[in-house]
């Protein structure tokens, strides 16, 4: 091999090796959900997300998580992250935000999903926000990134399942609530009893205060006697008198 060729051969070379590492920084970004061993219908599972950062100038501040189907918010509760974030729920997802990273700084933070939905595989979309207002969208699906998941573009977080273990369940969507107690009769169910009640019928030789209708005719009587008694009485007295 002549000196020429040899020159020319380790130009080439150098070329090749500087392309490679001025497209290699890019593209080996990503971002990333993990889960040791987890399995469709596992409860009470950890996922760790980490997301690179693709800015020498400004800081990670805030990631938004899109849940897949099957997960739903309410079904997610914060473990840890970076010092000072924030755990937020939203409609579709949720976000943790805080004060902003160093440039150049990776984010990593945790999260406790109360049950796996019985499927093969789940996908994270995820908005990383800078403190310059930038956003890488990890959002891109598998075919959607030349279907190897890592180099191209922004792949979005996956996380593949095994298969649910025999004889798991999935549980109801909430706690179990605990029998209420009988509640006091209201001021309307008190007045139908009253209405009810008022409304039997009065038996035969009673009044509706429950008196025989003797009783009073025969208090009536006496009055009338001792007034018939007294004016009596008093004439005869007065007849004496003159």
């Amino acid at each position: 091999m002549t000196g020429k060729t040899c020159t020319r051969t380790a130009a080439l070379s150098v070329a090749a090796l500087a392309l490679t590492v001025a497209t290699a920084g890019p593209a080996a970004a990503h971002a990333e959900v993990e889960a040791d061993g987890a399995r469709a219908l596992d409860q009470n599972v950890a996922l760790t997300f980490t997301a690179d950062s693709e800015s020498a100038s400004a800081g990670i501040s805030k990631l938004e998580v899109v849940l897949p189907e099957g997960v739903s918010p309410q079904d997610v509760t914060y473990e840890k992250g970076p010092e000072g974030w924030k755990f937020t729920p939203t409609g579709r997802g949720y976000t943790v935000s805080g004060p902003k990273l160093a440039a150049g700084e990776d984010v990593e933070h945790v999260v406790i999903v109360r049950q796996l939905p019985d499927v093969k595989e789940l996908v994270f979309k995820t908005l990383q926000s800078y403190s310059d207002g930038r956003i890488d969208r990890w959002i891109q699906l598998e075919e959607e990134t030349g279907g190897d998941g890592h180099g191209h573009g922004h792949p979005a977080p996956r996380l593949e399942l095994e298969a649910a273990a025999p004889g798991a369940e999935l549980v109801h969507p909430g706690p179990t609530e605990e029998p209420a107690s009988p509640a006091a009769p209201t001021r309307t169910a008190l007045d139908e009893r009253a209405g009810r009640s008022s409304a039997r019928p009065v038996a035969k030789g009673t009044q509706d205060d429950g008196m025989p209708p003797a009783v009073p005719l025969g208090v009536g009587a006496a009055v009338l006697a001792l007034g018939g008694a007294g004016a009596w009485w008093l004439r005869n007295r007065r007849s004496k008198s003159v």
